[in-house]
């Protein structure tokens, strides 16, 4: 779950959300180097910011926050260790 320094992983990130969800799709990219600077960037260039496209039976047919919520509950081990921003989209099961 965590890269050598700590911080999550694209990696991590989608083994929760497999073991938690079991997607149909999903896609998992690290966008942390275009927020360096940011608040919430740890400056390495990685772990902080990542963007999630996700389609999974559990989540089908849920009110849009019903459904984030799912996969932010999923993932609070990666917020424990340092991910500050999540972009998130659900895709259609």
């Amino acid at each position: 779950m965590m890269a050598h320094h700590g911080w999550p992983t694209a990696e991590g990130i989608e083994q929760l959300l497999r073991e938690a969800l079991a997607p149909t799709r999903l896609e998992v990219i690290d966008e942390s180097a275009a927020h360096a600077g940011h608040a919430g960037a740890n400056g390495l260039g990685h772990g902080t910011h990542f963007r999630v496209r996700i389609a999974a039976p559990a989540l089908a047919g849920l009110p849009r926050v019903a459904a984030h919520r799912l996969v932010y509950d999923a993932l609070r081990p990666a917020f424990a260790a340092g991910l500050h921003a999540l972009a998130l989209e659900v895709l259609p099961a």
